[in-house]
């Protein structure tokens, strides 16, 4: 891909955009359209787009969550974020919730650089273990995230409804605090 690829941060000014929320809100409505596999059944309105946006850009300011977003040629290819665990046990960790890459940029390289953003963004936010979890049948993203270094820890079996549909949802962890973890891998 020769195209011009742009990654940045979101802060609060931009979560409140019109425009990016117009896309984002886009992006994600297609890629739910189309049975992705990213947290929602049907397609999420407008108002929940800005409200996660906004929540996560506020959280942001603390080092509490981080959200992030890549464009290729002033096209919104993509979103993702982590944000903190909220128990006093858990806070020293954070779970990556999202990884939506536009249909026509997957398979380009562009969940492997938004994932090595977030996991450079946790190391430098304190985070020691980053969390994920995602719906069994998406085998492409299981290998990219072994490739970045992340284990398997559990597996819930069909645990996803989709319609009748069910399926496992598989749990990965990626330890910060272990430098041979391989993560930030190109």
């Amino acid at each position: 891909m020769k195209d011009s690829i742009v990654l940045r941060k979101i802060d609060i000014a931009k979560a409140r955009d019109v425009s990016f929320v117009k896309n984002a809100t886009r992006l994600l409505q297609a890629l739910v359209s189309n049975g992705a596999a990213i947290g929602w059944v049907d397609p999420p309105s407008t108002e929940e787009v800005t409200d996660l946006l906004q929540e996560l850009a506020n959280a942001s300011k603390n080092n509490n969550a981080y959200l992030i977003a890549i464009w290729v040629d002033h096209y919104l290819a993509g979103v993702g974020y982590w944000r903190r665990y909220s128990r006093p046990t858990h806070y020293p960790h954070a779970d990556i919730e999202k990884i939506a890459i536009s249909s026509q940029y997957q398979g380009h390289g562009l969940g492997r650089k938004l994932m090595n953003k977030l996991i450079s963004a946790a190391n430098n936010a304190g985070i020691e273990v980053l969390t994920l979890d995602f719906r069994g049948d998406n085998e492409r993203a299981a290998e990219l995230y072994k490739s970045l270094g992340f284990m398997e820890y559990g597996r819930l079996p069909r645990f996803v409804a989709v319609g009748t549909d069910r399926y496992d949802t598989r749990f990965y962890a990626l330890d910060l605090r272990n430098p041979d973890t391989g993560a930030f891998r190109e």
